[in-house]
C-alpha cells in the first residue's frame, strides 16, 4: 500500500539536484585544461586540490569536494596537518584517496623541513627559529632537538633526541651532552616544540634549562640557548618562539 506524498515530501522530491561545479565550467576552464595550457601555478587552491583528487563521487563532484576540503580545513596551510581519519570524514574520500592526500602533505612537510643551507650560522634566536620552524610544523607531539655548533656558531648537526606526547617530552642532560661532545661542538642549542603553538615555558622547561646549564659548565661547551618553538598566531607576543637566552636566563 502506498501513501500520498505529503506537501513537504512532494516539495523535497521536486527540489533541484545539487549543481555539479565541474560540469558547470566550460571545458577550457576546467583545472586540468587550464593547467595544461598555462601551468599549475595559475590554479587556485581548490583547483590544485581538484587535480590531486582527480574524481569525485555521485553527488560530490571533484570541484565541490575540493572546495569542501578547503572550507573544513580553513586553508591549504591547515590541511597539511590533517591525518587519514580527518580526510575520510568527508563523503567522497575513501582510504586510498586519503592515503594519497596524506602522502602529498608529508612530502610538503619534508620539503619545508629540508635544510636550506648545509651549515647555517645560528647566532640569534630569530635565525634559529627560522631554521627550526619547518621541522616542528604540524607536529602533534613534543620533540626535542640538539643543534651542535662549531666555534663560529655554524651548524655541525641537528639531531632529534626525543619524541614524547602532546603534553611533554623527556630530555636527559646526559643524552644532550653526549651528542654535543660526540660532534666536537663548541656550543649548542636545544629546541623543543609546543604542539599547542603557544611557546610560553612551563615549570619543567625552566628546570631542564637550569640543570642543563649546570651540567654543561664542566665540559667547556657553551650552552647558547634553549628555544621553545610555537606559532606566531598562538603566541601572545607574536614571535612564535620563546628564547631563554633573550629572556636573560642563559648568559
Amino acid at each position: 500500500m502506498s501513501e500520498e506524498p505529503t506537501p513537504s515530501a512532494r516539495s523535497y522530491a521536486a527540489s533541484p539536484a545539487p549543481t555539479n561545479r565541474l560540469l558547470a565550467l566550460a571545458e577550457s576552464e576546467r583545472p586540468q585544461e587550464r593547467a595544461l595550457r598555462h601551468g599549475v601555478g595559475t590554479l587556485g587552491d581548490a583547483e590544485l586540490l581538484a587535480l590531486l583528487l582527480r574524481s569525485g563521487t555521485r553527488g560530490h563532484d571533484v570541484m565541490s569536494l575540493a572546495a569542501r576540503l578547503l572550507a573544513d580545513a580553513g586553508s591549504l596551510h591547515a590541511l597539511t596537518r590533517w591525518r587519514e581519519a580527518e580526510f575520510c570524514r568527508l563523503k567522497g574520500i575513501g582510504r586510498v584517496k586519503a592515503l594519497q592526500l596524506c602522502t602529498v602533505m608529508e612530502i610538503v612537510r619534508r620539503v619545508l623541513g629540508a635544510d636550506r643551507s648545509a651549515t647555517p650560522e645560528l647566532t640569534d634566536p630569530d635565525g634559529t627559529y627560522a631554521f627550526m620552524r619547518s621541522r616542528a610544523f604540524g607536529l602533534e607531539v613534543e620533540k626535542c632537538w640538539v643543534l651542535s655548533l662549531n666555534i663560529r656558531n655554524r651548524l655541525i648537526r641537528c639531531t632529534e633526541l626525543t619524541s614524547g606526547t602532546s603534553a611533554q617530552t623527556l630530555v636527559r642532560n646526559t643524552e644532550v651532552l653526549r651528542e654535543v661532545v660526540r660532534e666536537g661542538a663548541s656550543s649548542f642549542v636545544i629546541a623543543h616544540n609546543h604542539p599547542s603553538g603557544d611557546p610560553a615555558p612551563s615549570a619543567a622547561d625552566f628546570k631542564i634549562t637550569r640543570r642543563l646549564k649546570e651540567a654543561a659548565q664542566p665540559l667547556d661547551v657553551h650552552f647558547l640557548d634553549h628555544l621553545i618553538l610555537g606559532e606566531p598566531a598562538a603566541d601572545p607576543l607574536g614571535l612564535g618562539y620563546y628564547s631563554f637566552r633573550a629572556s636573560g636566563l642563559i648568559a
